[in-house]
């Protein structure tokens, strides 16, 4: 089914979390429609991504394929949801750590995510504005205890103040910590 009638946001999101965080292009067609847009705002030099991609094969491979061919074991986590009554447009600030397929090294990082859903009839993501507040590059060691905090989260959905509770006590994070509006 190419194009689904009733997704809710949740879903549409939630689904393009799953297809990210386990580099699953084939999902991407039931949480965007095929005219989408994608924006980035990367407000840092530790990671990279192209500024805008237009449709949905462009914004599939900047988004799923080729962040997959990069990274593995990502967990992204949005710390708010969207209500039933959500307007067409829903902002939430979001959670993400993984590790290189190169080398290992670990990147946590935090931003912002705008949401521009389709229609009422259609719940698919018309253009979605991801903003990378920070994004904090460790080295491979630091991976368990930060993959340990990350896999206790409640998945995708997670409060600030969940995440902040436990982010492991590495200087390298204190930004992290800092967003999510933990110590500092």
């Amino acid at each position: 089914m190419d194009r689904p009638t009733g997704i809710a946001a949740a879903d549409a999101i939630s689904t393009y979390i799953l297809a990210k965080d386990g580099n699953r292009p084939q999902l991407m067609t039931r949480a965007f429609v095929a005219d989408c847009e994608l924006e980035m705002v990367v407000k840092t030099d530790a990671i990279s991504f192209p500024s805008s991609a237009n449709g949905l094969e462009q914004v599939t491979q900047v988004l799923i394929t080729g962040f997959g061919e990069q990274y593995e074991n990502v967990r992204t986590f949005c710390l708010s949801r969207p209500g039933a009554d959500h307007l067409p447009h829903f902002r939430c600030d979001w959670l993400v750590g993984m590790s290189a397929r190169q080398g290992g090294t670990v990147r946590v990082g935090c931003g912002h995510y705008g949401w521009h859903f389709a229609g009422a009839d259609d719940g698919r993501v018309k253009k979605l504005v991801i903003d990378i507040e920070v994004m904090c590059v460790l080295p491979a060691g630091d991976a368990k205890p930060i993959m340990r905090w990350l896999a206790a989260l409640p998945y995708p959905w997670c409060s600030a103040v969940q995440a902040s509770a436990a982010v492991p006590d590495i200087d390298a994070l204190r930004p992290i910590a800092r967003f999510l509006g933990g110590r500092n």
